[in-house]
């Protein structure tokens, strides 16, 4: 990391403390660039404050400013710090812009929580079947995958996902490989939401259609995922299926095989016609409805 970095990082840090003081205290707190200088001016002797008001301000940081910077202030930061419940929840997708080895530092931080990790979303291009299968080694309810690349199979997928049963929350932003939904269906019987997004291979971010790139997908219609689902996933409650190429057959199974649908998003699913009956469904059973031709403004990985 550059020494400009380290110095937003720790100006970051200081800025989350002094915010949670000023918040209970309701005073004026100085300001400088550095952490060192902000630590010799202030009164207050930050490594003071209770435990548990310390773990809440550093849970706000990234991955990296608390690998970097916040466990090495002092030991009662690095004791937080390397405490389970810190790697309860783990995001990687801010650590895109850093040079360092994200196999070991993804399965370091799977170690931290000693078993307590509940949520994980990798983002990187590192993953791999052994990887994946490393951090599904849990009591995971909540897991999120980008796999824009060959070392994750099919098969890794599978055999990966099927280690966590108690799985609430499944995302795969960008796949290049086509998953068994079924078998993930039936290996996580209390899936409630299901995030499949294909948006990232349509292109840069737009809510134009472009025909010529998903017409070079393959088959300009395919059910294939909306009657896996149908099948195997009768506890959803949130779908989302961006850029899928289901037609209202799919949709139709979808409705019908999981009755407690609440949230249904199918933008730029334009093999999708919802008129008539079909948009009669919908309107009835869905309470949060996103059309295909709505804005994709709000997808977090438009543009990647």
């Amino acid at each position: 990391m550059t020494a400009s970095s380290k110095m937003t990082s720790s100006t970051t840090l200081l800025s989350l403390f002094m915010k949670e003081d000023e918040e209970g205290r309701n005073k004026k707190t100085t300001t400088s660039t550095t952490l060192e200088s902000l630590l010799m001016k202030e009164r207050r002797n930050w490594v003071d404050l209770p435990p548990e008001l310390t773990t809440s301000i550093l849970l706000r940081l990234s991955l990296t400013d608390i690998l970097d910077n916040a466990q090495k202030v002092c030991k009662e930061w690095r004791r937080i710090c390397k405490d389970p419940s810190m790697w309860r929840k783990i995001n990687t997708r801010d650590c895109l812009m850093y040079n360092f080895d994200f196999v070991s530092m993804c399965r370091h931080i799977v170690d931290l929580s000693q078993g307590g990790l509940l949520e994980i979303n990798v983002d990187e291009h590192f993953l791999s079947d052994s990887l994946l299968s490393y951090i599904t080694d849990r009591n995971l309810r909540s897991l999120g995958l980008g796999m824009c690349f060959p070392r994750v199979t099919k098969l890794g997928v599978v055999n990966a996902i099927a280690k966590i049963p108690l799985l609430e929350t499944l995302e795969v932003t960008h796949s290049c490989i086509k998953l068994d939904l079924k078998a993930i269906g039936h290996a996580c019987p209390q899936l409630k939401t299901l995030k499949l997004n294909s948006l990232g291979r349509l292109g840069p971010a737009s809510d134009k259609y472009d025909s010529n790139v998903l017409d070079d997908m393959g088959p300009l219609e395919c059910d294939d995922d909306a009657l896996a689902i149908a099948e195997s996933m009768p506890k959803l409650h949130h779908l989302q299926l961006m850029g899928n190429r289901l037609t209202n057959t799919g949709l139709n199974a979808i409705l019908d095989g999981c009755p407690h649908l609440e949230h249904l998003d199918v933008r730029k699913c334009f093999r999708i016609s919802l008129v008539g009956n079909l948009e009669k469904r919908c309107l009835e059973m869905i309470k949060e409805l996103r059309r295909p031709g709505d804005s994709t403004a709000d997808y977090p990985y438009n543009g990647v």
